[in-house]
Parts: structure tokens; sequence; C-alpha cells
């Protein structure tokens, strides 16, 4: 079955941290540019990060620049977004995907996962 499952999400107080992890099945992650996005209630969905296969060039909202790192464990199939310093203001169902772009990163979102939440609040 193809599919993305995201995992790590959770409670965390402002300004502690969060790994979330994109594992993959039914196919190779490698092969594609996966991109983290985000939905808030009452909020447009989010682009957060991706990154692509040329390069491994990486890319980050303004919001989260500089706070959050995008990377990928190819042996593992899995893709993982680092989130440090965290602020209410990243409280959101947090999914990753398949770049629409294939290779490179487009913003639009192809194969995407169940999602994760992710509060932060004291």
């Amino acid at each position: 079955q193809v599919q993305l499952v995201e995992s790590g999400g959770g409670l965390v107080q402002p300004g502690g941290s969060l790994r979330l992890s994109c594992a993959a099945s039914g196919f190779t992650l490698r092969y594609y540019a996966i991109a983290w996005f985000r939905q808030a209630p009452g909020k447009e969905r989010e682009g957060v990060s991706c990154i692509s296969i040329n390069d491994e060039r990486t890319y980050y909202a303004d919001s989260v620049k500089g706070r959050f790192t995008i990377s990928r464990d190819n042996a593992k199939n899995t893709v993982y977004l680092q989130m440090n310093s965290l602020k209410p203001e990243d409280t959101a169902v947090y999914y990753c995907a398949t770049d629409g772009g294939g290779t490179y990163c487009s913003g639009t979102y192809a194969l995407q996962g169940q999602g994760t939440q992710v509060t932060v609040s004291s």
C-alpha cells in the first residue's frame, strides 16, 4: 500500500521542540521532493517546508525560518521536520506530502499523510 504516515506530534510548551517523522511505505521517498504543510482551525493551509532531491535544496516559510529544519534519511525512507523554539501560533495539524513537482518543490501536493497534531501551549 502506497502511503505516508506522520508521527511525532504532541503537546509542548512554548519554546519547546518536537521532531516530526514522515515514513513512506510502498514507494521510495528518495525519488521525490517532500513537503510539510500545516492546517490550523479557521486558517488557510500553509506550506511549511520542502526538500527537493536535486541538490537537496530546502525551503522554509518565513514564519518558521531559523526554527524548523527539514531533512531526510533515505536508509529509513523517512523525512523529518525538526521544530525548535515552538510558538503557540505553530499549533496545527501537520501533514507531509509528496510534492506535485515530483523531484523539485513546487508548492503543490500529491500524496499526503493523515496528519499529526502539534499543540503549543503552556
